[in-house]
């Protein structure tokens, strides 16, 4: 029966049922079979009201959706181009700088690469980049920002793992500059190997870009410094950026006008609810999943081919990359209450397998053949998916290369939430 219910899950979600259905159907069915009350995934919902991370959620979402909204990715895009374009890949560094900082804060891949894809890829373009590169940035990119604060999945993955969300944020930060820093090396051989013109620098052009963007400059140092600095928590950071992003967007520049606010609001709750749902529902089939012993079982069953932790996070790697490929929360949901146990048996640290986790979500939304980015500039840039393919090939290369630093050396991640630690 175990394996029909198994199969039925299966045929449903690839005939598109929703995600929290099959979840919460799988968990009433699994409970019923144990003779225990299905009354039991109600209170694993209802335990979602006991989380105090939980406001995070809503309040950056709103935020990031009132950024992608405004005029706020033009002026990123402009202020990067005017620093740094002047250097050697400095055009295609900007960008990716630009989209790691607008992933970060909208929490979204696919709003990076729909609001900024638009701007940078053209601009590559008229810098004398490849077609393949300039397509293959702006698809990795859309991703680049899931490791840093204050990204929706290191929140998400914080309240299912059950985990600092400060320390988390502090886990992912270094590996997300160790991405940002191998991919700008990649983009400057490029670069030179192409003879790509760099922008002559332009003081004038410079004072204009940061006069342009002066009120939303700060938002990263006010957000980041504040988590970092000890002055608020994540939760609080939401509502300090919820507030100043909506003071500056619709009171300053007046990008949104308050009535088109509603809107924006419906929008993001959209993608909130969605979020919701597919974690009250996944909560109920986590208990059952304990109840039951499966992480144990699944841990018997790998302890007897698998003896040490470096080749259980070998497959672990594996393993994520291809079940990342299409909905990171459903993937967080579902897949961080079964490994997260089976780790620790393996002494490896909650705080590092964060880190890594979601680095390979960040890896997984470019991973051929479904990765969630490459349909979303196929669609975005009206180019078949093959080429998409080829386009990200040398950026996924270099990306899983980082995974693999990022997973057997620890200290990678866990250098600043210690250090952190000790200075608090």
């Amino acid at each position: 029966m175990s394996w029909l219910a198994a199969a039925a899950v299966a045929a449903l979600a690839l005939a598109g049922a929703p995600i929290y259905a099959l979840l919460g159907g799988l968990a009433l069915w699994l409970f019923h079979g144990a003779s225990i009350d299905p009354a039991a995934v109600i209170i694993s919902l209802n335990r979602l009201a006991d989380m105090p991370s939980l406001i995070a959620v809503p309040l950056f979402t709103f935020a990031g959706y009132m950024l992608a909204e405004s005029g706020a990715p033009a002026r990123l895009v402009e202020l990067a181009e005017a620093a740094i374009g002047w250097l050697p890949g400095g055009v295609a560094i900007g960008g990716l700088c630009a989209c790691a900082l607008f992933t970060a804060f909208t929490g979204a891949s696919g709003v990076t690469i729909i609001a900024l894809g638009g701007l940078i890829y053209p601009l590559l373009r008229r810098q004398g980049y490849p077609e393949g590169f300039s397509l293959g940035l702006v698809t990795t990119t859309g991703s680049l920002g899931l490791l840093f604060p204050p990204s929706l999945p290191i929140i998400l993955y914080a309240l299912v793992g059950k985990v600092s969300v400060d320390r988390l944020f502090a886990a992912a930060a270094i590996p997300g500059l160790l991405l940002l820093v191998v991919l700008s090396a990649y983009v400057v051989f490029i670069s030179k190997r192409h003879d790509v013109p760099r922008s002559p620098f332009s003081a004038a052009r410079l004072l204009r870009a940061l006069r342009a963007s002066a009120f939303e400059v700060p938002l990263p140092l006010l957000i980041i410094g504040g988590i970092y600095g000890g002055f608020f928590t994540a939760s609080e950071a939401s509502a300090v950026m919820c507030f100043y992003v909506f003071a500056v967007e619709c009171l300053v520049y007046r990008d949104l006008k308050l009535p088109e606010l509603p809107g924006v609001v419906v929008r993001s709750m959209v993608l909130v609810g969605a979020i919701l749902i597919v974690l009250g529902t996944a909560l109920g089939l986590t208990d059952y999943m304990i109840d039951a012993e499966i992480p144990e079982r699944i841990f018997a069953v790998l302890s007897a081919h698998i003896a040490t932790g470096w080749g259980f996070l070998a497959l672990l790697n594996v393993f994520l990359l291809v079940v990342n490929m299409v909905e990171i929360f459903s993937a967080i949901v579902i897949v961080v209450p079964i490994i997260v146990p089976v780790a620790l048996k393996y002494a490896i640290n909650p705080v590092h397998l964060g880190a890594l986790f979601l680095l390979n979500l960040e890896i997984g939304y470019m991973t051929p053949p479904v990765g969630l980015n490459l349909f979303l500039s196929s669609r975005r840039f009206d180019k078949p998916l093959p080429n998409l393919y080829r386009a990200t090939l040398p950026f996924w290369a270099i990306l899983v290369v980082a995974l693999a630093v990022v997973t057997y050396i620890p200290e990678v991640s866990l250098w600043l939430p210690r250090l952190l630690k000790a200075r608090l």
